[in-house]
């Protein structure tokens, strides 16, 4: 097997970080990874749609039946196609794993990321509208994101929890996911292919603390405080899903585990591998989600190994150290969490802007 498959065989799903119209259909890039049985979904969000809409004229023909819509809306369209389609294309692996792989998400207006009412409004109208029991509707996990995640899971709504960067917050996160179960199974509603994934950002985590180095190159890496916390994240998921656990009752009932999901993944230290984040986070019941460059990278040359498992004291002394050397992880966390919707607000308006080229 080549370390793509690798990954999945050992039990971590590999997800493409990407999304484009040409991608899409028989023979196209995603129906070859999935037939290689080197991927297992797909994520997207607004900065992925504005640079496919780029350099991807298969827009064109939708671009030009859209001439004279608001191009918010127009944008809009043009993602419900290219998810509604990923959907399509991952549905059968989805049947084939009873639902445990499989998914594709897409983002809330990133506008709504601190209204709760909002959010649930977009998620139920997105999920309904779309329709596919593989979508995944990604919620940014801010605080007021934690009580639309509770209620989107107890409606039906597969949940994507995105832009999560402090261990703390993950853990408020996994809270809201149990209640969301435990209220749907309490109106009397079935769980087993309810699915949920809380995407926890890495490589973003190293660009701050890279900063606080003369060289830019943290000490004891390839473990970096992106990996580290990330380690974390990991021990805190086996922790609150262990099998004697506070999951155990839902579990019973069919329920699955809220996988964690490593986002942000690509490299962005020269000095680092271009598969560090692939290499030292392998690990069962969690999710990679991977752009282009770096599925091709993992293809060619990653080493993998579980590096993750029984690493939590591990991972908290390195942190310790660094914090001794002047690292605030709280606070970066806390600014990242804010860049993080600030960006997506960012990126969303550049494709509307993008669209609005085309259309008006």
């Amino acid at each position: 097997m080549n370390p793509l498959q690798q990954l999945n065989d050992m039990g971590q799903a590999v997800w493409l970080d990407s999304i484009k119209r040409s991608y899409l259909g028989d023979g196209g890039y995603i129906a070859r990874l999935i037939e290689a049985g080197e991927l297992r979904g797909l994520t997207s969000n607004p900065s992925i749609f504005d640079s496919a809409l780029g350099d991807d004229d298969a827009y064109d023909e939708q671009l030009r039946q859209l001439q004279g819509s608001d191009p918010r809306d127009a944008l809009w369209a043009i993602m419900k196609r290219d998810v509604t389609g990923a959907c399509d294309e991952f549905l059968d692996l989805w049947h084939e794993t009873d639902g445990r792989h499989g998914q594709v998400s897409i983002e809330l207006d990133p506008l709504s990321a601190y209204d709760t009412e909002t959010s649930v409004a977009e998620g139920l109208s997105l999920f309904s509208e779309i329709d596919r029991p593989n979508l995944m509707v990604k919620v940014p996990g801010t605080e007021p994101g934690l009580p639309a995640i509770t209620r989107l899971l107890a409606e039906g709504v597969n949940v994507n929890v995105t832009l999560l960067f402090s261990v703390a917050r993950y853990d408020a996160v996994i809270s809201a996911f149990m209640d969301g179960v435990r209220a749907r199974l309490d109106s009397g509603n079935d769980v087993t292919r309810l699915a949920s994934v809380a995407s926890f950002f890495v490589s973003r985590v190293d660009g701050k603390v890279d900063d606080l180095f003369d060289d830019g190159l943290q000490p004891a890496a390839p473990l970096t405080a992106g990996v580290a916390n990330a380690r974390l994240a990991y021990g805190q998921f086996t922790d609150r899903f262990a099998a004697d656990g506070e999951f155990a009752d839902l579990a019973t009932e069919g329920a699955r585990v809220q996988r964690p999901l490593w986002a942000s993944t690509s490299t962005k230290n020269d000095a680092y591998s271009d598969v560090i984040y692939v290499e030292q986070l392998a690990v069962a019941d969690t999710v990679n989600t991977m752009p282009e460059d770096t599925i091709e990278a993992t293809r060619d040359h990653a080493d993998i190994a579980d590096r993750v498992s029984n690493r939590a004291a591990e991972a908290r002394e390195h942190l310790d150290r660094l914090r001794r050397e002047g690292m605030d992880l709280d606070q970066i966390t806390k600014e990242l969490e804010a860049e993080g919707v600030e960006k997506f607000e960012a990126a969303f308006q550049s494709a509307v802007d993008t669209v609005a080229e085309h259309v008006t």
